[in-house]
């Protein structure tokens, strides 16, 4: 008998230690806070109001998310020249230090390759593509078929680079993803429209 009370005894202890043990993982649980997620596309998202002002100049504002994408793409929101516009007004890259003027610019710059890309009837990744590369893009899509793909990014950088080797090397690197198609980014309007689809996702999650 004074052996059932023994065992009787421990296994209460064991039983008590255990409903302590779930009540202080509870309340554990309960008053850590919940860390806030990261929105990786908050720097972008600030320049919203901004980018629809300047896109509504050209009646454009349905773009406001490409956009916001492409400065995404282009800087993350970051710096003075956060559209890396400097080159399209025929500027040194980073000339631009003021992210209202490479707003501008930038809007700009899409609405001439939107204005030329509809003129050739290119399909709109072309448009974005042309963005990175410039109106020759246009150009070269217009006579091989009107609609972007990789394989022909990379077929129109590869002409670039054998214009201007010393200048497109994708500075050397042989391990950059680019190389040798070192005259823009021929996975540029990929990259542009998945995070636009992101940037949309996590406005309306907000």
């Amino acid at each position: 008998m004074e052996r059932i009370k023994k065992w009787i005894g421990i296994l209460s202890i064991m039983f008590g230690l255990f409903i302590m043990a779930l009540l202080f993982t509870y309340r554990t649980d309960y008053d850590t806070p919940t860390p806030p997620k990261i929105d990786r596309y908050e720097k972008v998202k600030q320049y919203e109001p901004m980018l629809r002002a300047e896109l509504s100049k050209y009646h454009l504002e349905e773009y406001t998310l490409t956009l916001l994408a492409l400065m995404h793409q282009e800087s993350r929101g970051e710096g003075g020249d956060p559209m890396q516009a400097s080159e399209s007004a025929g500027l040194p890259p980073n000339t631009i230090n003021d992210p209202a003027w490479s707003i501008r610019q930038g809007v700009k710059h899409f609405n001439d390759v939107l204005t030329y890309g509809t003129k050739k009837k290119v399909d709109f990744p072309t448009v974005i593509q042309a963005y990175n590369m410039g109106k020759g893009y246009i150009d070269f899509i217009a006579a091989h078929g009107k609609k972007h793909t990789e394989e022909l990014a990379k077929q129109y950088s590869a002409i670039q680079v054998k214009k201007e080797p010393n200048v497109y090397n994708c500075g050397e690197d042989r391990n950059n993803f680019r190389y040798p198609y070192c005259y823009g980014d021929f996975s540029y309007t990929t990259k542009v429209l998945q995070k636009r689809e992101r940037i949309k996702n996590t406005m309306e999650a907000s």
